[in-house]
């Protein structure tokens, strides 16, 4: 019996997918950038259903982010499998550059990361090939100079996977499938029926990505160009088609050979995107030694077919989910955090750069407690901060926090963040509730009022690209400010790869011991 995928199978801030199958098993990694712990890691059995297993880099030692804009630190990673080991290969373009990390069991924990000498460019992959040897594929700019913006190369290099360390002459093998092509990356290499194929996005990633592929029966080239090229993309359906920027993708085949296909792509609203790039799946289906797309359709659908056994992981013994007692929640899911019967945060939230040890603790009966810092979220530090990520274009979320705390010098609110220069605030000091839109690292005030209890819960309702906050006291809701536009905390106009997160945070003017106090924490869509 066909079950049925709903896209995206990862709605909100997971860009750049990469995907393997180790028998029954299928594990997803997305990039991260300047957020904390890095590289989300997922795990399904029927690629429906979804469980966090945890992230591949977290641990400060692992993932230095000092000083990385929202859009730096970690680039397009790529997970493999070969002879009992799991492998990431990820660019850190802020600190060290192209790396590998390693691991016996997805779940952790994950090696340091092994820096690859000599591995200039970003979007690095590995392929292991039937003799055992490594390769890896990369991008970087044209060899004998760029011409223009965006005219790169992808290169192959052997890998000494004993001692992590490049081997031999790279060759420059491919640049694109189009003429002039702009930015060809993320490549993968795939082996099927004695051809390997290269596989790759070009176009930039926006709306003109797309995915093309190559082939070689050797694997240094020479490659040719499948004539059908671009196999899939948006860039042909007009600016108000409401799924674009389709790329970055890469190919599994299941124990019952079907192939499918993952990749990135938006869902603006009105040519705005406040959710960043998420993950779609697809079908593939080989004609001519060449994939096809979802055929008979070419562009994405909103459900895709699977003939795999349905997997609940929630009703599993042995899934990660039933092993930590639900410790995380579904992508995409409703969820209610009261953080004072927590123990531990679950694997989907986020911080910012590299967190301070001390930054935050459970307390059982009390909640979450937010070590208040001087650190704010303009700048590209650590601040005190604790998110999710924004998933539905329409949702409300809510924070309930004590009040007791925020005496002269602190404060303690909830954020809608796109980044350091572009986010809406809703924020507790001395008595005070207020609303604070960030605009281009410049702050407007939108609405503000008295509070009085020892206890408010602030509210974010987010309707497309409208939102309203209100502050509750009680029984009494108290609306601070409605019909705020939000456009602003979008790619198109923040610019940069991430998507927007929800998060609470503590500030103060001077350094102490002191805590913010958050007891709970909602989203609802």
């Amino acid at each position: 019996m066909s079950i049925y995928a709903k896209n995206p199978i990862m709605p909100g801030f997971y860009p750049d997918p990469s995907i393997c199958a180790v028998g029954e098993d299928y594990y997803l990694i997305n990039s991260t950038f300047s957020y904390f712990p890095g590289l989300s890691l997922m795990h399904s059995k029927d690629l429906v259903h979804w469980e966090q297993i945890g992230n591949v880099m977290n641990r400060n030692s692992q993932l230095p982010l000092m000083q990385a804009g929202h859009s730096q630190g970690l680039f397009a990673p790529t997970i493999r499998y070969f002879n009992g080991t799991f492998y990431v290969i990820c660019t850190n373009v802020s600190h060290g550059g192209n790396y590998i990390v390693t691991a016996t069991n997805p779940e952790g924990p994950w090696s340091e990361p092994y820096y690859l000498e000599g591995a200039d460019g970003i979007d690095p992959s590995l392929f292991f090939d039937d003799d055992g040897r490594c390769y890896y594929i990369g991008t970087h700019p044209n060899p004998d100079g760029v011409k223009y913006n965006g005219d790169w190369y992808i290169y192959i290099q052997e890998v000494d996977i004993k001692n992590m360390k490049l081997i031999g002459e790279h060759k420059n093998v491919w640049n694109g499938a189009m003429k002039g092509v702009h930015w060809p990356e993320g490549p993968h290499i795939y082996k099927k029926d004695d051809y390997y194929y290269i596989m790759h996005a070009e176009g930039g990633t926006g709306p003109e990505h797309a995915v093309t592929i190559c082939r070689s029966k050797d694997i240094w080239g020479p490659y040719e160009n499948n004539f059908c090229n671009p196999i899939l993309t948006h860039r042909h359906l007009g600016f108000d088609y409401p799924i674009k920027y389709v790329g970055h993708a890469d190919l599994i085949e299941t124990p019952a050979g079907e192939w499918f296909m993952t990749m990135l792509a938006v869902r603006p609203i009105e040519g705005f995107t406040t959710m960043g790039r998420e993950t779609f799946l697809a079908k593939v289906t080989w004609e001519n030694g060449w994939p096809v797309v979802n055929p008979g359709v070419g562009i994405l659908t909103d459900t895709v077919e699977i003939n795999l056994p349905e997997w609940k992981p929630e009703e599993d013994p042995n899934s990660y989910t039933c092993r930590t007692s639900q410790k995380n929640c579904v992508p995409g899911s409703n969820r209610t955090y009261n953080f004072a019967n927590m123990k531990v945060l679950g694997d989907e939230f986020l911080m910012l750069r590299n967190p301070k040890d001390d930054m935050y603790r459970l307390e059982q009966g009390k909640g979450l407690c937010l070590r208040f810092d001087t650190i704010t979220l303009k700048e590209l530090e650590s601040p005190s901060f604790v998110a999710i990520r924004q998933q539905h274009h329409k949702f409300t979320v809510a924070a309930e926090l004590s009040t007791r705390e925020l005496t002269a010098g602190k404060l303690a609110g909830l954020v809608l963040l796109q980044s350091n220069e572009y986010h809406l605030k809703a924020e507790v000091s001395e008595g005070m509730a207020s609303v604070i839109l960030c605009e281009a690292n410049e702050d407007i005030v939108l609405g503000s009022t008295n509070v009085e209890g020892k206890k408010v819960t602030l509210k974010l309702y987010v309707n497309d690209l409208n939102a309203a906050v209100s502050v509750v006291e009680g029984d009494k809701e108290t609306l601070l400010a409605e019909e705020i536009d939000v456009r602003k905390l979008s790619t198109e106009v923040a610019g940069g790869f991430v998507g927007c997160c929800i998060g609470v945070y503590a500030i103060a003017e001077q350094t102490s011991g002191d805590e913010a106090v958050f007891t709970t924490l909602s989203y609802e869509a």
